[in-house]
C-alpha cells in the first residue's frame, strides 16, 4: 500500500507524533497478517532516554517487530529500525519507542489487552488460543506484568498480615504465602516453610515497625521468624487452625470408640464422622433429629464433642481478661475428661495461650489466606500443576497480588 492517507490513518490510530511516521503498510492476505512499518524523519533529533536532551540520530539498529492489536481478522505487527542517538553526556543509546516498553516484543496496547485476557482466562492455554500466542509469549507478558506491578508498589503502612503454608509439588514440598489482611492481597511467596524462608518472606514487608499483628498457625518456624523480624508485633493464632486441632482430637476419639463398640455389634458411630466435625448451626432438620436420637451422654465422643463445641464461646469473649477466665475453666474440664486426644490438644492450646488471647485484641484470622489458598489451588488445577516455582509465584501475584499490571 502506498496511499499516504492510509499511512496518516495508521499514524493517528497509533498516536504517533513528529518525528515518528508510518512509511509503509503491507497486507498479506494469504497469512492474514498486516505489517505497519514505522520510521523517523531523518533530520529530526530524538530525546536521550536518560536525560531527555534532544540529540541527533547516530544510526539505526536492525529491524525488529512488535505484536500489536489485531486489525479485524488480520494479525498486526509493527516493524521499525530503532534509532540510536549520540548524547554528549551519555554516549550512543537506543531511543525509547512510543509504542512499547524496553525489551518487550509487544506494543503497550497489545500488552494491556493481553493482561485482561489472561486475567479472565481459566488458564494460560485458553489465553494462548484467544491471543494467538505461544505459551512462552503469554508467560512473558504475565511475568513482565508482575515485575512491573511489584516495582510500582508503594511503601504503604501495613498493620496486619498473615502467613501460611501451601503445597507446591507432590510429596512434602511447600511454599510460604504472605498476605496483607486489610487490603486482601498476596504480598509475596517464597519456597519452603522453614525459619529462614519465613524470615526472607516477612522481611519483604515495608515499614516493619508499623506491623501490629501477624495471623498464623502454631508452626514453630513461622513463630520464630515473626519474633525475630517483628519483635513488637503480636502473634495471633488463627481460630480456624485451632478448630482443626479440636476437630482432629474429636475424630480420634470417635475412631477409637467406634472400633471398640462395633465389636459388640453396635454401629451407632458408623458413618458419623462429619456429624461431629460440622457446625450444628448448619445442620438440617433431618441431621438434628438423627443427632437427638443418639445417647451422647453415654458415649465418649459425646463428651469430646461437647468440649469442642464449648470452646466456640471463647471467640466471643469481650477482652483478654474474660478470655483467660474462660480458658481456665475450659482447660480444667478438658484435662479432666480422661480423653487423651482432648487432653493433648488442651495442653497444646495452653502452651500457645498468648497467641490465642491476642485474637481478642486484634480480631484477625487467616480466613483470607485460607480463601486465597483455595484460589491458588484453582490456579494450580487449571495449569495442571507447576514444576517451576517462579511461574507459580508469578501466577499467584498476577491474579491475587492486586498489582498495577498495565504498561
Amino acid at each position: 500500500m502506498k496511499d499516504t492517507n492510509i499511512y496518516h490513518h495508521y499514524e493517528q490510530m497509533l498516536n504517533l507524533i513528529d518525528p515518528w511516521l508510518v512509511s509503509g503498510v503491507n497486507l498479506d492476505t494469504d497469512n492474514l497478517r498486516l505489517t505497519i512499518i514505522i520510521e523517523t524523519r531523518t533530520r529530526k533529533g530524538l530525546p536521550c532516554p536518560k536525560c531527555g536532551k534532544v540529540c541527533q540520530i547516530e544510526d539505526h539498529r536492525k529491524e525488529r517487530s512488535w505484536r500489536h492489536l489485531d486489525t479485524m481478522q488480520f494479525e498486526t505487527v509493527i516493524t521499525c529500525r530503532t534509532p540510536r542517538i549520540n548524547c554528549p553526556e551519555h554516549g550512543v543509546l537506543s531511543v525509547d519507542l512510543p509504542w512499547t516498553e524496553a525489551y518487550s516484543r509487544f506494543t503497550e496496547m497489545f500488552e494491556k489487552f493481553a493482561i485482561d485476557v489472561i486475567l479472565s482466562s481459566k488458564s494460560i492455554k485458553s489465553a494462548m488460543g484467544l491471543l494467538r500466542l505461544s505459551w512462552d509469549q503469554v508467560n512473558e507478558i504475565r511475568e513482565r506484568a508482575v515485575l512491573r506491578g511489584l516495582s510500582r508498589r508503594k511503601d504503604e503502612d501495613i498493620e496486619r498480615i498473615g502467613i501460611d503454608e501451601k503445597s507446591f509439588l507432590k510429596g512434602h514440598a511447600y511454599v510460604s504465602v504472605l498476605t496483607d489482611l486489610d487490603r486482601r492481597r498476596v504480598l509475596d511467596i517464597v519456597p519452603s516453610r522453614d525459619t529462614e524462608a519465613a524470615k526472607s518472606l516477612l522481611s519483604k514487608v515495608p515499614n516493619q515497625s508499623k506491623v501490629k499483628a501477624i495471623a498464623m498457625d502454631m508452626w514453630t518456624p513461622f513463630m520464630n521468624a515473626a519474633k525475630d523480624i517483628f519483635p513488637r508485633a503480636d502473634i495471633v493464632h488463627d481460630k480456624y487452625h485451632i478448630s482443626t486441632y479440636l476437630n482432629k482430637a474429636v475424630d480420634t476419639v470417635r475412631k477409637r470408640e467406634s472400633k471398640v463398640i462395633s465389636k459388640d455389634g453396635n454401629n451407632t458411630l458408623k458413618n458419623t464422622k462429619y456429624l461431629w466435625l460440622s457446625d450444628p448451626n448448619n445442620w438440617s432438620n433431618e441431621v438434628k433429629q438423627s443427632f437427638d436420637k443418639m445417647a451422647i451422654d453415654s458415649l465418649k465422643i459425646g463428651k469430646a464433642w461437647s468440649i469442642k463445641e464449648a470452646f466456640r464461646d471463647f471467640w466471643i469473649c469481650s477482652n483478654k481478661d474474660t478470655g483467660s477466665q474462660f480458658f481456665r475453666k475450659w482447660y480444667f474440664w478438658a484435662t479432666h475428661s480422661r480423653l487423651k486426644p482432648i487432653i493433648d490438644v488442651a495442653k497444646t492450646l495452653k502452651r500457645h495461650l498468648k497467641g490465642i488471647l491476642a485474637y481478642l485484641e486484634h480480631l484477625i484470622t487467616n480466613a483470607l489466606t485460607e480463601g486465597l489458598n483455595s484460589c491458588i489451588q484453582i490456579i494450580k488445577s487449571n495449569a495442571r500443576g507447576f514444576r517451576n516455582f517462579n511461574n507459580y509465584r508469578n501466577a499467584i501475584l498476577f491474579h491475587h497480588g492486586k498489582l498495577d499490571l498495565y504498561p
